[in-house]
């Protein structure tokens, strides 16, 4: 029961997930959402070589403010950039990926998403399949195994726990007919 209701929500949490960043995507033309100011991608180049690598994942907190030298995330042209701030001046931000030879163009500082606050390496990979149609099958398919196994083992239990009731049903009804047939004789 308890691994049916864990492998319930933890679906429902990727689905819901994956139909969120859909909408936010395809409705708002949002490439990462962040709701509460938080936010999460997957580093897609190498243009930040040695510090982030192509499939980290990486975490995205909003600021009130940044400062040079922070990692931040911008969108631009509907894809998520992931860059060093070189120059603030004013409301015009200048970044360069690390493992670049040259600047971004400036940028608005509210077009800033937010600052990379922590990364996971390599885990952006497995996120990526997820995210794919074989992926979410896949997902859904462990679900709906993983919600028959537990229903196989509640029923396996729920049967050894009327054997005793049966055995005495059994071993009642042979004491009966040795009654009635004691009692015809």
């Amino acid at each position: 029961m308890i691994l049916r209701i864990v492998v319930m929500v933890i679906a429902g949490i990727f689905l819901g997930t994956q139909i969120y960043s859909w909408n936010a995507k395809s409705l708002g033309g949002d490439a990462m959402p962040m709701p509460l100011g938080f936010g999460v991608s997957i580093v897609l180049s190498g243009s930040m070589e040695p510090e982030l690598s192509v499939n980290d994942l990486i975490f995205v907190r909003q600021m009130d403010s940044y400062e040079v030298r922070d990692v931040v995330v911008f969108q631009s042209y509907g894809s998520l950039v992931v860059h060093r701030i070189l120059e603030i001046d004013g409301e015009n931000v200048v970044t360069q990926g690390d493992a670049n030879d040259t600047a971004d163009d400036p940028i608005a500082l509210t077009e800033i998403k937010g600052e990379v606050v922590g990364h996971v390496p390599y885990v952006g990979a497995i996120l990526r399949f997820l995210k794919t149609p074989i992926g979410i099958v896949l997902v859904l398919g462990a679900a709906i195994l993983l919600m028959e196994l537990s229903f196989q083992k509640e029923k396996k239990e729920a049967e050894q726990d009327l054997e005793p009731i049966k055995e005495e049903i059994r071993r009642l009804l042979a004491e009966q007919a040795q009654k009635d047939d004691t009692t015809q004789n």
